[in-house]
């Protein structure tokens, strides 16, 4: 599994799945479950990966340099 999302992309994930998750403990208690979809975001910024990103081809990651090249 190549990591697929930048170093950005992963913040910005596991911010928004923490802020998700404390919905849980705001929202009444017939929609406090769907709080727990910021699993989702939380799980792909930790890991660095998004199986959403595969079939777009989406890299988020920067461009790692090539072996072989100078250093300039």
């Amino acid at each position: 599994m190549k990591k697929n999302a930048g170093t950005v992309d992963r913040a910005l994930r596991i911010v928004a799945g923490i802020v998700i998750l404390n919905l849980f403990f705001v929202l009444d208690d017939s929609y406090r479950w769907w709080a727990l979809i910021g699993l989702v975001p939380l799980s792909t910024g930790l890991a660095g990966w998004c199986p959403a990103y595969l079939p777009f081809g989406i890299h988020t990651c920067g461009l790692k340099k090539r072996s072989g090249q100078p250093n300039a």
